[in-house]
């Protein structure tokens, strides 16, 4: 896409577990600082499945069908606000669009179209062959396998994964980047009835959902959204959404809102509450406006309120037990039920060998909670106090910003996880040599 002249130089290796959004955002952005004479690390992806994977009906996320919940122009380089290196940003910027969305299109062929067809959000599919567009634009270095354990060693980390074919490889970073929601097939409960999301979307996928007329979905959030949105093109007769939520709410879509996504800079000015208030109105239990308004006009759909703390049977149909605070636990009947709950956000911790868990739990000040992770992550999206960099950026939204765990700002998330201290220091003795040299 792009002659290489002169080449920056190689500090440090990062590995980063999924070769998704965040895994090319970082990759692409390294290869754009080494081709501007700026120094970066070696990036390898480690996958399981396919680039852009959990977009793809393998993943076990999606049927592949779907829209994409977010603007598509936020793209691995958004928002071409580069932070990286003062006088060079602006030639950062530049050099990232050649692996933007829009030039995705304009090299497929379809950007014309796309624009007269009002900038429609992409199926899923569609957003992986981008993300696979760009991997293969940047040359990527992809170890296809799943990650089986990670371990603190002398240089970093080591990273063990298994290929499909039995092969295992070993790879050994200074910094480790673990992105993703983990696997999808865990169910609510081991039952004929009850539904992993991975389940559901294989069974979707073939046409061959089970005949169900009443329909439970457990969750609040864009995982349980995209599955009613499947749901409501069947023929069932009454859909429910389990949530502890008071009603099912539909995510902030205003420019104020957007704001504090695509650039964080007055997120440090909120208080720990406001921080609060604001994830949970945009993005945590809650749908897109897209989902929201196919739901509003389907009758079938309604909201339950409540935890299930019970699943049992009951004269074939499955006996879901809610608990709220205020009143009795209630039992409802359902035909079939769909755990939408989402993903793990310690799905990794099982990944940890005990030397690693244990130098994480010095590192965080005790057990390793998800409220101690998320309060231990720094501005540079890792977790503060490790030798050994470990960047969480799924779990970085309290501390820097709402938009890091998602598609909203993939440009300053990269910014932020290659400006290491060896990189800065590399960087420093470039322009010290310029200075010299002039």
């Amino acid at each position: 896409m792009r002659r290489e002249s002169r080449v920056g130089e190689v500090v440090g290796s990062l590995v980063v577990v999924g070769a998704g959004p965040k895994a090319l955002a970082v990759a692409a952005k390294a290869r754009v600082l080494r081709e501007l004479g700026l120094p970066a690390p070696r990036v390898v992806a480690v996958e399981a499945q396919a680039v852009g994977g959990n977009w793809l009906p393998s993943g076990g996320w999606t049927d592949g069908q779907h829209r994409l919940g977010t603007s598509p122009e936020k793209d691995v380089g958004f928002p071409y606000h580069s932070t990286w290196a003062r006088g060079h940003n602006r030639a950062i910027n530049e050099a990232m669009t050649a692996y933007s969305w829009t030039s995705f299109l304009v090299d497929q062929g379809t950007y014309a179209e796309w624009i007269d067809r009002g900038r429609p959000s992409p199926q899923h599919h569609v957003w992986a062959k981008y993300l696979q567009w760009v991997a293969r634009a940047i040359d990527l270095e992809v170890v296809y396998g799943t990650v089986r354990s990670i371990a603190a060693s002398a240089e970093g980390w080591q990273v063990t994964a298994v290929g499909a074919d039995g092969h295992r490889t070993e790879l050994e970073a200074d910094g480790l980047m673990i992105t993703g929601p983990g696997r999808s097939e865990k169910a609510l409960a081991k039952h004929p009835k009850v539904l992993s999301i991975a389940d559901f979307w294989d069974l979707a996928g073939k046409r061959s959902l089970p005949v169900a007329s009443r329909v439970a979905v457990i969750g609040g959030g864009e995982t349980a959204g995209s599955a009613l949105d499947e749901l409501i093109r069947h023929g069932m007769l009454s859909i429910s959404v389990i949530s502890p939520m008071a009603t099912i709410y539909t995510r902030g879509e205003s420019y104020f809102e957007n704001s504090l996504f695509s650039d964080p800079i007055k997120w440090g000015a909120l208080s720990m509450d406001e921080r609060k208030d604001v994830i949970r109105r945009t993005d945590r239990g809650v749908f897109s406006v897209r989902v929201q308004e196919s739901l509003l006009v389907d009758n079938r759909v309604h909201h339950i309120q409540g935890r299930v703390v019970r699943v049992a049977d009951q004269d074939g149909a499955v006996a879901l037990t809610l608990r709220n605070e205020l009143r009795p636990d209630q039992v409802h009947a359902v035909d079939l039920v769909i755990d939408a709950t989402g993903g793990r956000p310690l799905w990794f911790l099982d990944l940890f060998d005990a030397n690693a868990a244990d130098l994480l739990e010095l590192a965080v000040g005790g057990e390793l909670t998800q409220a101690r992770i998320e309060a231990s992550i720094g501005y540079d999206l890792a977790v503060s106090g490790l030798d050994s960099k470990l960047y969480l950026p799924n779990l970085a939204a309290l501390t820097q910003g709402p938009g890091f765990p998602n598609l909203s700002c993939l440009g300053a998330l990269s910014d932020r996880v290659l400006q290491t201290s060896s990189v800065r220091k590399a960087a420093a003795s470039q322009r010290s040599s310029a200075l010299s040299v002039e």
